[in-house]
């Protein structure tokens, strides 16, 4: 009987490492898979604020999210609509950074700048 009871508290310890080591490497899974979701999430909040935005909703503007750090692209009326785009983005859960590449309509070449 004792070692019967003996090897079932074996088999008990050996079924808690298992299930430990399981919930370990599911979760280093799911740490690795989360910033690349993140950021398709983060970019899916950001236009979806562009498009019900009164001021920059008509226009045409790509998002790109990497790291959290959002980049604006496209064409403006002007620079009141690319700082109500770049606040609008700012708004979002997850932005960590904002940076503009719009053109400006009337402006000549493409003024970047990054703002924080």
């Amino acid at each position: 009987m004792r070692l019967e009871c003996s090897f079932r508290l074996k088999a008990e310890a050996l079924l808690k490492a298992e299930v430990l080591i399981l919930v370990l490497l599911l979760s280093a899974c799911a740490a690795t898979t989360s910033r690349t979701t993140d950021d398709a999430t983060t970019t899916t909040r950001v236009k979806i604020a562009l498009l019900n935005d009164a001021r920059v909703g008509g226009l045409r503007l790509d998002v790109k999210t990497f790291q959290g750090v959002v980049t604006l692209s496209g064409t403006v009326k002007s620079e009141a609509d690319e700082q109500a785009a770049i606040a609008a983005a700012r708004k979002i859960q997850g932005v960590r950074d904002v940076k503009s590449e719009l053109k400006i309509e009337g402006s000549q070449g493409v003024r970047a700048s990054a703002v924080q």
